[in-house]
């Protein structure tokens, strides 16, 4: 099946670089692993690179896209398949459980696996929103600016450690496959990239808490990363409730593992 082969000037505004490495498209391929019997998602197909590879593998392909131009090229190149559908929307919007309810008649309902080139500017908001739809995916791959993949894979005492990692790895196993150099991309990037798996938990790890009170508090603890828990989180647990847990209240939120942020949330949540 060939690519979409249109002229399109990458924009700036929609943080386009286009994956163009034939090799480095093999790899992410391979390293999803699309079937005949799954329900794939991929964000942002763009000029279709990824896309080809992934609908050669007979799976069924629902395709975000927001910029408008692309959309001609995705549909001359892919419509005729009879499992592709393509959506002209924004990924950040869109309400992605419609794709389950939509789902070809007389099959089991699926989870969805993820797949994204995702644009830099709009990565981390919808690694969120799609965390709070963890219950319907599978997996999620995606090709981010490496500082956002260190951050996902970060471990407590980094500096990366912080509020995207902790919520990602609450919910996810999470994987950092392999790097992906500038020049596998048209415009080149200014920024090094890399290709991370997220895998919702299904027997999880952890203990349990309310994800939406850790994720608040887990923003009050980093709200200013110099300043200890003592201040970032004064007014929602005092010195005497942390030290009661076993925790230093003069310490940064950048030190604690991630099950001392769930025993907070769960201390303030009784």
């Amino acid at each position: 099946m060939n690519r979409p082969h249109a002229q399109h000037r990458p924009r700036k505004r929609f943080g386009q670089n286009f994956l163009h490495d034939s090799v480095i498209i093999d790899r992410i391929t391979a390293s999803v692993g699309p079937r005949v019997d799954q329900h794939l998602l991929e964000i942002g197909p763009g000029q279709g690179a990824l896309t080809t590879s992934l609908i050669e593998s007979g799976c069924q392909l629902d395709v975000v896209e927001l910029d408008r131009d692309l959309i001609p090229g995705l549909l001359a190149a892919f419509s005729l398949s009879p499992r592709f559908k393509l959506h002209s929307a924004d990924a950040l919007k869109f309400d992605f459980a419609s794709l389950l309810e939509d789902s070809e008649e007389g099959t089991t309902q699926q989870r969805l696996r993820v797949v994204g080139n995702l644009p830099y500017n709009i990565s981390t908001p919808l690694i969120f929103k799609l965390l709070e739809d963890s219950a319907i995916i599978e997996d999620m791959h995606f090709m981010l600016q490496l500082e956002v993949v260190e951050r996902l894979a970060a471990v407590p005492g980094n500096k990366n450690w912080g509020r995207l990692g902790i919520m990602a790895q609450y919910q996810c196993r999470v994987e950092h496959l392999f790097d992906v150099p500038p020049h596998a991309f048209h415009p080149q990037p200014k920024v090094q990239s890399a290709i991370v798996r997220l895998t919702p938990w299904q027997a999880s790890p952890w203990p349990q808490c309310d994800a939406s009170a850790l994720r608040i508090l887990v923003k009050s603890a980093f709200a200013h990363r110099r300043k200890t828990l003592r201040n970032n989180l004064k007014g929602i647990i005092d010195s005497t409730q942390l030290e009661a847990l076993g925790i230093d209240p003069g310490a940064r939120a950048e030190s604690l593992e991630l099950t001392q942020f769930i025993e907070i949330t769960n201390a303030i949540n009784v």
